[in-house]
Order: structure tokens, then C-alpha cells, then sequence
């Protein structure tokens, strides 16, 4: 099949699907799939609440469709949005986007993949091919997905269906590192479709691919990427609680560090988002499977996880210090995002030390203009405050995510009323903080 023949099913419009159906909408027939039906209304009414669409490419995308159905083309490339799952019997190429979040017990929690396999499966052809982009342990595709696709398609795998797995690297907020920016990895579950995956992705790509010898493998990479950040993150934050011990500034030792040439400039902070605070579990889920433990992998997470209570009670010390009652004192946060200028809250940090503050019970504000307080509302059971109120005083003001609006907040001010100031990021003027990781 050539390519200009794939009919393209993009499963879950999220941060990852989205602007990966815009961009295939370009060039091919495309579906946009979401279970979720106020995403699909919002994005056919030209909105995206994640920020990270290009609206313009969107309509661009759907209007080549609507174009196409009008001129009474064959084949019409372009994009449509919907939730209707027979649409999805149209297509012969599945890009599989979903979330693969952890539960409460730090396991994956394939329901959502598992879920979009058994919906793909009813719909599956002979000779379909099913991309998966979602984040998994090496293995989870052949050993989770395949045997629900092929339970429900009725159909056999590599002989009847194939499978890739191309991960996905999307950086919520970045505009710089952007889907056709990036160099994708692809792989595919015979030599033949590795090549037409390859070369489906190549097709929308600036930087090209680089292709993995099995999925196994980019499986694999997916998870480490990730994990080593986390690692080198630890090892900063666990720096930063040594340096607070022996009374000096983290960020000036990594600056001195830093003038070694092989020196890596990680910085200490909150570790959250959809990556970084997950993916580290899934692959210590396989490692364990396997019989051995990851230490390093763990450790890591331990101490990533651990930072939120030390900069709440780094807080609540230094406020008995001014002596400040703690008892029904106000706090400002500021920032709520797992990261400077994008609404993404997933996995946020923040409100864990805002939950610990209230539970010695101080009042806290969370102000951030970012985020949306329905979700925040939802998801953590946190209000957050319209605006900060200039005649209101604040006993401690903890800066969290780097927001650009932030950058001009007046610390001063409430540096001169006796408020402690605690900067998370490091970006407030060092003579007006108390402490800093």
C-alpha cells in the first residue's frame, strides 16, 4: 500500500495526539478520535485548553477535508474531529496516544491503553497497522496490547495485523522543541512495517527518525529518557538538602561545579508532570517483574518524592523563626503548574505542600494564572484565588513555577512586612529570599 493511501485513526487528543493528527491532517486522510466529547466540541469550535495546537494548521486540516468532500475528490485528505467510534472503521493506520498514568500504588495503570486496544480491535482489518505512542515498559505492547487486539479483532497478529511503537516527546509549553522539530524514534513488529512506519513519520518530520532494531527498544528508550533525568534530578535535590544542612546555597555550588567542563547543570526542584515523575515506574514495574530491583531507579523517585514536605517544613521553620504564629497564618503559593507558562497540572508537587501547610494549619492561597481552577478544582480538590489581593498580608510566600508574569511580582513588598520568601526556582532576586533548594 502506498503511503498516500493510510487512513490515519489518531486515538486520544491530548497533549500528544492532538498536534500529531494536525500535522498528518496535512498530508493525509485523518481521523481525530477522543472518547471524551466536550474535547472533541471544543477543538471543532477552534479551541484547544492545552495550548499546545496549532489552530491555524487545525483549520487548515479540517478545511483540506471539507474541501475535498466538495469537490467530490476519492480520496480527500484532511482532518476530522469526533467521538463517534464507527468513524474509526475508515482507517487502516492507528496511532494509539492515550494516557499511561500510575495508580496509587506507583503501578502502571494500563486501563486506558488497554481500553483504546479493545476499541481499536473491533474495528481492525486485515493488513491494519496499530502505532502505539503511549508510554510503556519494554514489552508492554507484544505482551498487553496485541493479545486484546487480537481477542476482539478476531484476527492474528503479524499475520493479519501488525504493530510499531514510536514514543512520543512532547514538552508541554515548549515552542521550540515542537512535534516536527524533534527526531522521532520508530520501530515496527516486522522489518517491512518498521520501514512504513519509519517512513510515516519521515514524512512530517524536519529532523528525520531514528529507527530502533525491535520495539522492545524504543519501548525501552522511552522509559529511560525520562528516568535519567529523574535520577540527575535526585541527585541535585538530595544535594540541595545537604547544602541547606551545612548553610550554603545550592545554586552557588552548582555554579562552581559547573565551570568543570564535563559538568552536568541539573537543577534541584519539584519533580511532577506527565513524564519524568511517571516513567521511572513503569520501568522499575518490568525490572521487578523480571526479578531484579531497581535501586537507583527507586531511590531516585524517593527522594524526588520527598521534596515537597522538606520545602514546607523548611517553610513553617523559618516562619517560627520570625515568630510568626503557624496556627491559621496566610501563605501565598505561587504557581501551581508541574512547569513555567503552560496549564499543565498533571502530577503537580505543588499542592502537596500546600496540603502540608494546611494540615499544621496555616491558610493558603494558591495563585496562578495558568492554570485552570475547574481542573485544579477537580483533580486536587484546591481552590485558587482570582488574583492576589495588595492589602492582604501573608506571613510566608512560596514562588513555585517560574511564570513569566511572576518574574515582576513585588517580593520586596512582603519581604518588608516580615514574610518569609521561598523560592523554589530559583528566579526571585537572592537578597529578598530566605531560602532557596
Amino acid at each position: 500500500m502506498d503511503l498516500t493511501e493510510r487512513v490515519i485513526a489518531v486515538v486520544g487528543l491530548g497533549y500528544v495526539g492532538l498536534p500529531l493528527a494536525i500535522e498528518y491532517g496535512k498530508k493525509y486522510r485523518v481521523i481525530g478520535f477522543d472518547i471524551y466529547e466536550p474535547r472533541v466540541a471544543e477543538l471543532r469550535a477552534g479551541k484547544d485548553h492545552t495550548l499546545e495546537a496549532d489552530l491555524v494548521g487545525m483549520k487548515q486540516a479540517r478545511d483540506l477535508y471539507e474541501q475535498g468532500v466538495k469537490n467530490k475528490e476519492q480520496r480527500p485528505i484532511g482532518l476530522t474531529l469526533t467521538s463517534d467510534v464507527n468513524e474509526l472503521k475508515q482507517a487502516n493506520t492507528y496511532i494509539v496516544t492515550v494516557p499511561t498514568p500510575i495508580d496509587r500504588f506507583n503501578t502502571p495503570d494500563l486501563k486506558p491503553l488497554l481500553s483504546a486496544s479493545e476499541l481499536i480491535g473491533k474495528t481492525l482489518n486485515r493488513g491494519d497497522i496499530v502505532i502505539y505512542e503511549s508510554t510503556v515498559y519494554p514489552g508492554c505492547t507484544e505482551e498487553d496490547c496485541v493479545p486484546v487486539l487480537e481477542q476482539f479483532s478476531g484476527l492474528k497478529f503479524n499475520e493479519d495485523f501488525y504493530c510499531g511503537y514510536s514514543p512520543e516527546r512532547i514538552n508541554p509549553g515548549d515552542k521550540v522543541n515542537t512535534l516536527t522539530k524533534i527526531k522521532k524514534i520508530t520501530s515496527g513488529s516486522t522489518p517491512e512495517v518498521a520501514d512504513i512506519v519509519d517512513a510515516l513519520y519521515n514524512s512530517i518530520l524536519q529532523n528525520g527518525t531514528h529507527r530502533a532494531p525491535n520495539m522492545k527498544v524504543a519501548e525501552a528508550a522511552k522509559a529511560v529518557e525520562n528516568s535519567q533525568r529523574d535520577v540527575n534530578i535526585s541527585f541535585m535535590n538530595e544535594l540541595a538538602l545537604i547544602c541547606d544542612r551545612v548553610g550554603i546555597d545550592t545554586n552557588d555550588v552548582i555554579e562552581a561545579a559547573g565551570t568543570k567542563w564535563n559538568f552536568l547543570k541539573y537543577r534541584p526542584g519539584l519533580v511532577g508532570g506527565h513524564c519524568i515523575s511517571v516513567d521511572p515506574y513503569y520501568l522499575a514495574h518490568k525490572a521487578k517483574a523480571l526479578g531484579y530491583d531497581p535501586q537507583v531507579i527507586l531511590s531516585g523517585r524517593a527522594v524526588n518524592n520527598s521534596i515537597a514536605k522538606f520545602i514546607a517544613d523548611k517553610t513553617l521553620k523559618l516562619m517560627i523563626q520570625k515568630d510568626h504564629k503557624i496556627k491559621d497564618s496566610n501563605v501565598l503559593i505561587l504557581g501551581v503548574t508541574f512547569k513555567e507558562n503552560c496549564p499543565d497540572c498533571r502530577n503537580t508537587k505543588v499542592v502537596d505542600i500546600a496540603s502540608e501547610l494546611e494540615d499544621f494549619g496555616c491558610k493558603v492561597d494558591i495563585y496562578d494564572p495558568w492554570a485552570s481552577p475547574a481542573v485544579v478544582k477537580h483533580e486536587y480538590g484546591k481552590e485558587l484565588i482570582a488574583e492576589v489581593t495588595p492589602a492582604k498580608k501573608y506571613e510566608a510566600v512560596v514562588a513555585c513555577v517560574a511564570h513569566d508574569q511572576f518574574k515582576s511580582f513585588d517580593f520586596a513588598k512582603y519581604r518588608e512586612q516580615g514574610a518569609v520568601i521561598f523560592d523554589v526556582k530559583g528566579f526571585v532576586d537572592r537578597n529578598l529570599v530566605d531560602a532557596r533548594l
